[in-house]
């Protein structure tokens, strides 16, 4: 490439002179190439170690005049191609034109002003968007893609210098993070270590530090482990990896690529060294972060963070902390943990405004909201570019503003409310968009609690009556103090609130506060009646799976054993299933919804379960359960921490993987009695997954010694279903609903019963020290061992679920299985937009998740094939991909993949032939290969049944030519089981006797398998095909020549019998005069002038491997060319299953034995280009019109799979070649070794990526 001048003062230092002239010369770097010895390695190290430009560019050109000592560096390259191309150019551009200035300075000030005109040109035509990176980081991106082979679409996100240890060395280089791989590059003193790892084949990240290794990384694989150490920043690089990992693991789970953000603003002023990429996933990371910690909506981005003081009413203060300001929200965390949180929704704002400034309150800002609500900021750095980005916000918000999103606004207005005794239902505003049949069900607007309340009489006991106003009395008092609604003030005091329970009356709505589904809620007015709308009455898989367990949601509750609980249930089941097909519906979701109803009108359970789904309990209700299988393994974990005298003993019992997937699901709802689990979800939906792993572990430890002493896992989980029955919630003044879990009881005495308030209180004091990030990291390392361990259960169950069908071995297929996913998944992240993003659906069984196309598939048959055609290979990959796509969908699953290699590898000479003439037919030989093929039909009689006639053999016609159905469709299976039509017949009116059916079916099971006979005939440009791909496959092989001879044989021999049927099987009007016996004539002098001896050898060894059906000599060659010539002469009649024509005579018939001949024509006779383009077919005279390939196409010309099998056959060296053994295992590890080494990024092959 060519460069803006820059000064060179030493010339020589580090680099040698290859050519010179007068003005410039043209240098390659030591140490690069051959040779170079101490010094060049030296300087190789030099260059790996301080990150030197030279890696890329080991040439250069340089500008010179004589009398100056300095030096202009004015072009690059990576390669002595390149450079010589700039050289070349500057010799028959430049030198004339230098040599007749006569002043240096003229020289030197000319050279630099052509050569910035090259660049300024050269920069026209590149991409705007070139210009987000940095200068530094682009060399290192094309280093790394010159390194490691990788293409353009391959973006590295960051790099760093550490050491790589092998073994007990370390080996300083570089360490590259790119979206998809992992790759470390060191060069020591001539010792190069190259590294590539996927991010999808990582098990393990680990940052820890040992006596062996000081503070490292550790990555760890299937099959090894890496150690990096000796980072500048060990905590950026860490966290950066986790990312990376993390959207590898999410590829695999839910097929989520990655998308770089290109809506991100690009940065004020230029970054040193960070790419556009790691800002994105900075930006992600800071996403995600502050809607986990505020429970915003997905789809909220950050806009950017400042510190800042709030003032608190409540205790007169001025809490520092930071302020987040995002689209839709601003939002407020105090330093201190659980001082104050604030959320305030823009749509609830009404006035921000600046207030005076003092000493004792520098920059202040005032925030009104519609619920009559001030917040004071102060301390703020940029308070004015702060308010025009909130005034930005809220102009759009108001934009989108409609009068539905007003009304709900101020439903939570503390002061609307104070004349009714309960909060207003967030949703009852919305009761005029609902559909009538919504409108109509009391579910719309009250909750099934409230209803049923109403319409039975409930005896209030005194002190539980007073105990629930105490509380609702708590709760008015602190919204008072602290507001009410979403704009609420959340201290530690609101924590200590939800502790000691919510009123029932107001659990529906703080629910919806905490969990954040409120927010939702409002913004998608009308969204849950028009999903009702387009969902209720579609089948579907989740439809029936719901209904199912309908009825088996909470049936112990009244509200739940009649029509209108159970209709609520199925509408928000399905509503949900038909918003997220992704998660559909899962076993669980049934108790959990049923809950949420009991306490919230239908939109209100709806969106609490989108939250709890989507955002609170991520991946745990969809097909793999990976969100629950994660957070089991935290609990596993935690176990190990704070009861490490207990964990052993639950893991050799096994019993944490059995309880903690139902304690998870259901938050406990469905193994504690209601009454007490409800205050479980209370707690769950103020702080998180948190408290559920807090309660476990207080479960845990409560049971400690009699867990200690259990024996096997049914005594352990007697101990822990007998506690869970007892823990009661005294406070409760719903009536008691009966608990239908077995009571477990031992003896006589009764279980103690536990207070759910007490347990609550335990597991705060003891485990209270957890924290939400602690939790997310550990979610991140638990959630690679999940995701891999699940992805090694599909492969076994993939491999197991073919073995038996497949030749290869369970190792082999393994290997094979790992190979095919690495291709699909290059697909996804090298692909762009291709089809590969959307083809995996996981509903599907494991083995048809992963699926390839056919650019795919070719690279794969390229690389593993044992049938090498050289240039002619990926034809054939073609061929034998729309041979296995049975169903035309332009994709292939891992079976039908496998099955194509093993007919290759595995099988007798006649299995792996079959493979290859079928590769030669339709539909693998496309309409563009040979338009013939679809003509090659015409050759038989046109009222022929077309699912009958290209499947019946010559053999098949002569042996059964006397069976009056021996072209019908029934005649195809007649021969194995042709009494079952008079059977059909006696079984008439008779009662079934299942029996025969078993035999029909076995019967029809048993005529799919396909033999020899059923492979329909070749026509002359298939057969031509075949021959080209035979002389292609034997080009690399060592007894190569004699591979030649005998196909050519082989070939000669076969042209000869197409020739001589097509003569029997014309229609005797449309022959020339004369024709025939010309070509008598022909064939008669080639019969003689070949020695007779090869003739009889050759028929003996045709017809030895048949079947004994088969006749030897002319009876078989008679009887097929007599049949096919009845055929033709027919002429559509449909007679075509009348009795053979008299017998040929003797002279006939030795005339026929001929074909049996084979000509010894040389091995240069028939090559492949010859057979394309120039070959006259034997049997044919020149000016015929099939003389010539691509010629007026022969339709009589035809041969059988049963001719080319016994002529090949004959020859040794063509058995031999397809006996052979071929070992897939070295094939696939050459593959692996050869999979991203490209020779440039360019030469990836683009149709793969652009589809």
């Amino acid at each position: 490439m060519w460069l803006s001048p820059e000064e060179v003062l030493v010339a020589n230092a580090l680099w040698v002179t290859e050519r010179a002239n007068p003005f410039f010369l043209l240098q390659r770097r030591r140490g690069h190439g051959k040779g170079g010895g101490l010094t060049g390695l030296l300087v190789g190290t030099l260059d790996v170690v301080l990150d030197s430009s030279a890696r890329v560019a080991p040439y250069r050109i340089l500008h010179q005049t004589q009398d100056s000592q300095i030096y202009w560096a004015v072009a690059c390259g990576s390669s002595r191609k390149e450079i010589t191309k700039h050289w070349e150019w500057l010799e028959s551009n430049l030198l004339q034109t230098l040599s007749i200035f006569e002043n240096e300075e003229d020289i030197t000030t000319f050279v630099k002003g052509k050569i910035h005109g090259i660049i300024a040109e050269e920069n026209k035509n590149l991409q705007p968007q070139g210009d987000e990176d940095p200068g530094k980081f682009k060399e290192a991106e094309l280093k790394m893609r010159k390194q490691f082979g990788m293409p353009e679409v391959e973006k590295l996100v960051n790099y760093y210098s550490c050491s790589y240890w092998k073994g007990r060395v370390p080996r300083q280089g570089w360490l590259y993070l790119t979206v998809n791989h992992l790759c470390f590059y060191s060069f020591l003193l001539g010792k190069e270590v190259t590294l590539v790892v996927q991010w999808v084949d990582v098990t393990e990240l680990e940052k820890n530090a040992t006596l062996l290794f000081p503070e490292c990384i550790k990555v760890n694989t299937r099959d090894k482990e890496l150690y990096f150490s000796m980072f500048l920043n060990i905590n950026e690089t860490f966290k950066l990896m986790e990312q990376l990992a993390n959207i590898a693991m999410r590829q695999l789970l839910d097929n989520e690529g990655f998308l770089e953000d290109k809506s991100l603003p690009k940065p004020v002023r230029p970054l040193k060294n960070i790419s556009a990429l790691k800002r994105d996933l900075d930006a992600r990371a800071k996403n995600e972060c502050y809607r986990a910690t505020f429970r915003l909506p997905k789809d909220e981005r950050l806009d950017g963070h400042t510190d800042c003081t709030l003032w608190t009413p409540f205790n007169k203060m001025h809490i520092p902390g930071q302020m987040f300001i995002s689209n839709n929200y601003i939002c407020f965390a105090s330093k201190e943990e659980e001082a104050c949180y604030l959320i305030i929704p823009l749509r609830e704002v009404t006035v921000v405004e600046k207030a005076d400034s003092s000493s004792v309150l520098p920059s202040p800002l005032s925030i009104s909201t519609k619920s009559k609500m001030t917040f004071l900021f102060a301390n703020l750095k940029d308070r004015d570019f702060l308010v025009q980005r909130i005034s930005d916000f809220l102009q759009k918000t108001s934009a989108k503003k409609t009068h539905g999103n007003r009304e709900k606004a101020g439903v939570m207005d503390p002061a609307q409310e104070e004349g009714s005794d309960l909060p207003a239902s967030p949703s009852s505003t919305l009761s005029s968009s609902l559909t009538s049949f919504l409108e109509e069900a009391p579910t719309a607007s009250h909750g099934l609690l409230k209803l049923f309340q109403k319409n039975s009489s409930i005896e209030f006991l005194g002190p539980k009556e007073a105990k629930e106003k105490m509380k609702e009395e708590s709760w008015n008092i602190h919204f008072f103090e602290y507001g009410r609604g979403m704009c609420m003030y959340r201290t530690a005091k609101t924590r200590e609130l939800v502790l000691k329970g919510i009123p029932e009356n107001l659990r529906g709505e703080l629910w919806l506060l905490f969990s954040g589904a409120w927010n939702e809620m409002v913004t998608h007015p009308g969204y849950y009646s028009e999903l009702v709308e387009k969902s209720m009455g579609k089948q579907s898989v989740a439809a029936e799976e719901i209904e199912r367990d309908l009825h088996r949601s909470m049936p112990e509750h009244p509200a739940f054993q009649n029509a209108m609980g159970i209709a609520a249930l199925r509408r928000v089941l399905t509503a949900y299933a038909y918003r997220n097909p992704t998660i559909g519906y899962c076993q669980a979701m049934n108790i959990v919804t049923s809950v949420l109803l009991l306490y919230g009108n239908e939109e209100e359970a709806f969106w609490l379960l989108v939250a709890l789904c989507e955002r609170m309990l991520p991946d745990y209700y969809n097909t793999r359960v990976v969100g629950a299988l994660v957070d089991q393994g935290i609990f596993e974990e935690l176990t190990r921490e704070f009861l490490p005298q207990l964990s052993e003993k639950m893991q050799d019992l096994g019993v944490i993987s059995t309880i903690s997937l139902s304690w998870f699901l259901t938050l406990f709802l469905s193994v504690m009695p209601f009454e007490s689990a409800v205050v479980i979800v209370d707690c769950f939906f103020y702080e998180g997954i948190k408290l559920i792993l807090q309660v476990s572990l207080a479960i845990l430890d409560a049971n400690m010694e009699q867990l200690l002493n259990c024996s096997d896992e049914g005594e352990a989980m007697t101990v822990l279903g007998r506690y869970l029955d007892n823990v009661v919630n005294k406070q409760s003044v719903s009536p008691p609903i009966p608990h239908l879990h077995a009571l477990l009881t031992s003896g006589d005495e009764p279980p103690p019963e536990i207070d759910i308030f007490e347990l609550l209180k335990t597991s705060y004091e003891k485990f209270s020290n957890l924290r939400s990030d602690d939790i997310e990291q550990m979610r991140f390392k638990q959630r690679l061992k999940v995701i891999q361990s699940l992805e090694d259960t599909a492969k076994r169950s993939v491999v197991r679920a073919i073995s038996s069908d497949i030749g290869f071995s369970m190792e082999e297929l393994e290997e094979l299985y790992m190979v095919f996913k690495a291709k699909y998944l290059m697909s996804c992240y090298w692909g762009n937009n291709r089809m590969s993003a959307i083809r995996r659906d996981q509903s599907l069984p494991y083995l048809e998740q992963y699926r390839i196309d056919g650019n795919q598939f070719r690279d794969l048959f390229v690389s593993l094939t044992p049938w090498a055609c050289g240039s002619h290979t990926p034809v054939l990959a073609g061929r034998m991909f729309r041979l296995l796509d049975e169903n035309k969908d332009s994709l292939i699953n891992f079976k039908e993949f496998v099955t194509g290699m093993s007919g290759m590898y595995h099988g007798d000479l006649t299995e792996k032939l079959k493979v290859l003439y079928k590769l030669h037919l339709p539909p693998a030989l496309s309409t563009e290969e040979a338009e013939s093929a679809l003509e090659a039909a015409h050759y038989f009689p046109e009222d022929l049944s077309t699912e009958v006639s290209p499947f019946v053999s010559d053999l098949d016609l002569f042996l059964h030519c006397e069976t009056p159905e021996a072209a019908s469709p029934e005649e195809k299976e007649g021969s194995r089981n042709g009494d079952f039509k008079e059977k059909r017949e006696e079984k008439g009116a008779n009662s079934p006797d299942y029996r025969y059916y078993l035999q029909m079916w076995a019967s029809e099971k048993e005529s799919k398998k396909e033999t020899i006979k059923d492979l329909p005939k070749m026509s002359q440009e298939q057969f031509i095909e075949l021959c080209k791909t035979l002389y292609n496959m034997f080009s690399e092989d060592p007894v190569e020549q004699e591979l030649y001879h005998a196909i050519a044989t082989v070939a000669s021999l076969l042209l000869r019998i197409g020739e001589v049927g097509k003569k029997f099987s014309s229609r005797p009007p449309k022959k020339p005069e004369g024709n025939s016996a010309s070509n008598e004539q022909d064939l008669t002098s080639e019969e003689e002038s070949l020695p007779s001896e090869p003739r009889h050898t050759s028929a003996g060894e045709q017809h030895s491997p048949m079947d004994p059906e088969h006749k030897a000599g002319g009876d078989m060659q008679s009887g097929k060319t007599l049949r096919e010539s009845q055929l033709v002469s027919e002429e559509g009649r449909g007679e075509g299953r009348g009795s053979p024509s008299q017998p040929l005579s003797d002279d006939e018939t030795k005339d026929d034995m001929s074909m049996s001949s084979y000509s010894m024509v040389s091995t240069s006779s028939l090559q492949c280009e010859d057979i394309a383009d120039d070959t006259v077919l034997v049997g044919c005279e020149a000016g015929s019109p099939a003389s010539r390939y691509g010629s007026t196409v022969d339709t009589d010309w035809s041969i059988s799979f049963e001719q080319i099998l016994a002529s090949i056959l004959t020859e040794t060296a063509l058995v031999n070649f397809f006996e052979k053994k071929a070992d897939i295992g070295l094939k696939i590890k050459e593959q692996k070794k050869m999979e991203r080494q490209f020779s440039s990024s360019s030469d990836y092959e683009l149709s793969s990526i652009s589809g």
